[in-house]
């Protein structure tokens, strides 16, 4: 294990000058994911264990050394998605399913915060930051072939179809919302920066609501190949994709593609409480890093990891001994996961052995721009609700740490202190963010 002493030293001294900024809350939450359409349908079949990863059936697919994803459960029911039955014809003409995706997530958070202002005042101190990761490259593919057949047979949406900050725009005009109109897109970390950057927004005092997240919606033929060349993704089970992502485990060979949204409702305390809000957790810091090693490999020793992780802890103004849990990145690469690790626990250090470390990727995937968001809610759901949720596969553990695990099934969250915890995202490029969030307390 490699000591952190020499990546820290040159990092901010821990003051009480943070605590000294305007404090930042979650209200509310609105997802989509593998899991299921909305926020207690996908939190219920995390702590029940269920998995949301399925085989590709389409044709296509049949050449393709990985033929799993998890894609959102398309369908009437309850739990899954008719996207036609939110959008007309005509309006998703104009939109990557990404941003639809962000569209209905986005009316369950601010329906779950209860905010939806009608006096210009409140929509001008609202703002949006939502991201997206990758462009649909079904939507270029299909519109080249489009152009082969003649110039008035591009789409003049095509364009605002693949802008990565459309997701944003179209949420501030459907709702008037004049804040700070904001997106992010730094691969795998895109929706963990939307958060951060919009906390930074309120805490800063620019606007007083955020609506921050990010949705990513890229999973085709074209996208898979192309991450199976980077040898990436799993391929070795195929046949039984339930067990395909597996972070941590001895027997992982690379992530699943996921697909969906989440989104976040960030409120200043007292705005929050003046209006008698719900708070679900706070928002206590936000570090960020660059690896500056690799185009899609993280840095060996973990420094990127260590050193958001480490801002995070100091801009939230705690020591570590207080946290008592991380949802991390853990994507379920054979490198990637082992490299996290070695990181967290050498910012714990002694802590370690009252540390525990979970993935949820296990159960939806690896949504690439909406993995950081949809994880940063299921730890913010962790806090509320007092339990850890699972690592889903993880039956041979292959690092020696001291750290502890969540494999299979939930556990309660048991501390003599308040709930807080770190969520790591890290993405292709080592850009590395990490967020730390709180159970609130007055």
């Amino acid at each position: 294990m490699f000591s952190p002493a020499q990546f820290l030293n040159g990092s901010r001294s821990l003051t009480t000058a943070v605590r000294c900024k305007r404090r930042v809350v979650v209200t509310g939450i609105g997802l989509m994911c593998p899991l299921g359409v909305g926020v207690q349908n996908a939190w219920k079949n995390i702590l029940e264990s269920k998995s949301g990863v399925i085989k590709l059936s389409d044709v296509d697919y049949d050449k393709l050394p990985c033929k799993v994803a998890a894609m959102v459960p398309k369908g009437n029911q309850p739990h899954e998605l008719n996207i036609e039955s939110y959008f007309s014809k005509s309006e998703l003409r104009t939109m990557c399913p990404a941003t639809a995706y962000a569209l209905i997530s986005s009316e369950e958070a601010l329906s779950d915060a209860k905010w939806k202002p009608k006096e210009e005042h409140d929509k001008r101190d609202t703002g949006v930051a939502v991201g997206v990761g990758m462009i649909d490259l079904v939507d270029v593919c299909t519109t080249y072939e489009a152009l082969k057949k003649g110039y008035s047979k591009v789409s003049p949406y095509f364009v605002p179809r693949i802008l990565p900050n459309m997701a944003a725009g179209q949420i501030s005009i459907k709702y008037g919302f004049r804040g700070p109109n904001h997106c992010v897109s730094t691969a795998c970390a895109t929706g963990a920066h939307a958060i951060g950057d919009a906390f930074r927004f309120i805490r800063g005092g620019e606007t007083s609501v955020m609506i921050c997240g990010g949705a990513e919606a890229c999973i085709s033929p074209l996208a898979i190949a192309a991450f199976c060349r980077l040898r990436a993704l799993s391929t070795s089970r195929n046949d039984s994709p339930y067990e395909a992502s597996r972070p941590f485990d001895k027997d992982r060979d690379g992530f699943v593609m996921g697909e969906g949204a989440a989104i976040l409702i960030l409120e200043e305390l007292n705005h929050a409480l003046d209006r008698q809000a719900s708070i679900y957790a706070e928002i206590l810091g936000y570090g960020l890093s660059g690896d500056a090693a690799h185009l899609t490999a993280p840095s060996e020793d973990g420094t990127g990891a260590l050193l958001a992780m480490d801002r995070a802890v100091k801009d939230a103004g705690i020591e570590v001994s207080e946290i008592t849990y991380v949802n991390a990145h853990a994507t379920s690469t054979p490198l990637g996961d082992t490299i996290e690790l070695k990181a967290i626990e050498s910012l714990m250090g002694e802590h370690s052995k009252n540390v525990f470390v979970s993935s949820t990727k296990g159960a939806h995937g690896h949504l690439l721009g909406a993995a950081g968001n949809l994880e940063a809610a299921f730890t913010i759901l962790s806090i509320k609700d007092a339990v850890i949720p699972p690592t889903l596969n993880l039956h041979n553990l292959d690092t020696e740490t001291s750290l502890n695990f969540v494999p299979n099934a939930h556990k309660k969250w048991i501390t003599t202190q308040r709930r807080v915890a770190l969520k790591n995202a890290f993405g292709f490029g080592g850009t590395n963010a990490c967020l730390c969030f709180a159970e609130y307390t007055a």
